[in-house]
């Protein structure tokens, strides 16, 4: 059972996020916060897998919240619900070493495979999301694109297989069954991927391998 903390201020939205959550069998909302300090409560209070957190809320909002999950419970997955109005948040999330981003208009099914992504590891970043956050840094568009194909330039074609893969969102073992490698081998090549390319986490890693051309 994947157990989850939903944090959002608004009631309705935190209810229908638990409806579509708990219509998958294997997923339980385990409690409901308005902001970061709430959520934070209820992570110190219950064993929880995941935290869904929406970034504007009023007290704690979910970038600060984001912080300090990473340093208080760190083995807890981090997925920012958003509608992408501030942009210029999204940098500041990704040095929070959040697990992924999903849109509040996706599909419900994104929200449901994006939660059991993050448990195994995989790096929630739909298509609209990657193409917004891209879009956000237009600015350094080419700069960045330039940068992240040479340090893709720097990894073997096996850790360019896994990276492109991992661009996609998939978790180390749905990397090692299209690749037809064992998971352990996976976790060496992410290992060694995400420390060839300085990046902090799978989330950055796949923003990379878009802005590298690799998905």
């Amino acid at each position: 059972m994947i157990r989850v903390v939903v944090a959002d201020d608004q009631p309705m939205v935190r209810a229908g996020l638990r409806t579509i959550l708990e219509s998958d069998a294997a997923i339980e909302v385990i409690a409901e916060a308005a902001d970061g300090v709430e959520a934070l409560d209820a992570l110190s209070r219950f064993r929880a897998d995941v935290v869904l957190l929406d970034i504007h809320m009023p007290g704690m909002d979910g970038l600060t919240a984001a912080e300090a999950v990473r340093q208080r419970h760190p083995d807890v997955r981090v997925v920012i619900v958003t509608t992408f109005d501030q942009d210029a948040y999204v940098a500041r999330a990704l040095d929070a070493g959040v697990d992924g981003f999903v849109l509040k208009s996706a599909d419900p099914y994104e929200l449901i495979s994006g939660v059991k992504a993050a448990v195994l590891g995989g790096a929630v970043l739909s298509p609209p999301v990657a193409r917004r956050i891209l879009a956000s840094t237009r600015g350094r568009d080419l700069r960045e694109r330039l940068a992240a194909r040479d340090g893709v330039a720097t990894l073997t074609p096996r850790e360019r297989d896994v990276l492109a893969l991992l661009g996609t969102g998939l978790s180390n073992a749905q990397i090692a069954g299209r690749l037809h490698l064992a998971e352990g081998t996976v976790k060496i090549h992410v290992s060694a991927i995400l420390g060839k390319l300085a990046v902090a986490n799978r989330v950055q890693a796949a923003i990379l391998a878009h802005q590298a051309g690799l998905t």
